[in-house]
């Protein structure tokens, strides 16, 4: 098969580099994208039609076109438009963190939509202010509900973070490519970073059960 995985060797510690690079912008998108997301949640359950429809604007953007075209605007096109540079590591968490919003956005509104409606309206009986109901009653509940599916949110990113290689941030993907340049070999790198991602996904997966498991006994 013409396989010949030692003369990859030298280039692991370059490779494995990428786990902290790809994991640091991820990390930084899912923040971004739950913030807004909550607010876009927020805004799509209110009785505001203004808000209501800038929420649902915003979504159907960010659903409707490819992550990878969003990544090229933000690192290509705005700085035609506004003609200053974005570097990959800002372009990467813009597109990822915006696009992550529209996505969560859904979750947590499905989540707070799911919480027993007994619960707002025993406290709108007891005067509890409208964001003190949200941040301590309704919210808590409804995170609790979607942990999964914001587990599975944080996964997803995380594999396609590898889209951010072409704009040649230095992620798992791009050092693979780099590496396969190199060595003039393409395989071996390739599957070196496929098993990198694939123990990445599987321990945030083991993480989020571990996460999932300990909220359910603490009701």
């Amino acid at each position: 098969m013409n396989l010949d995985f030692s003369q990859i060797v030298p280039y692991i510690p370059f490779m494995l580099e990428g786990i902290w690079v790809t994991l640091k912008f991820v990390s930084a998108s899912i923040v971004i994208g739950f913030i807004i997301g909550t607010l876009l949640a927020l805004c799509k359950i209110t009785k505001i039609p203004v808000l209501k429809v800038i929420a649902d604007i915003y979504t159907s953007i960010f659903r409707g076109t490819p992550l990878i075209l969003q990544l090229m605007i933000f690192y290509f096109a705005v700085p035609q438009l506004t003609g200053y540079d974005i570097e990959p590591f800002s372009s990467a968490i813009l597109a990822f963190g915006l696009n992550s919003a529209a996505y969560v956005s859904e979750i947590i509104r499905a989540g707070i939509m799911a919480v027993d409606k007994g619960q707002t309206e025993a406290a709108q009986a007891l005067g509890v202010p409208y964001k003190s109901m949200m941040a301590n009653i309704i919210l808590p509940q409804a995170i609790k509900n979607i942990l999964p599916a914001l587990m599975n949110e944080f996964i997803t990113l995380t594999k396609e973070s590898a889209i951010v290689s072409v704009i040649g941030y230095l992620d798992i993907m791009r050092r693979a490519q780099i590496v396969g340049a190199d060595i003039y070999r393409n395989f071996e790198p390739l599957l070196f970073a496929g098993v990198i991602y694939w123990l990445m996904v599987y321990v945030l997966t083991q993480l989020g059960k571990v996460v999932e498991r300990r909220m359910r006994y603490s009701d």
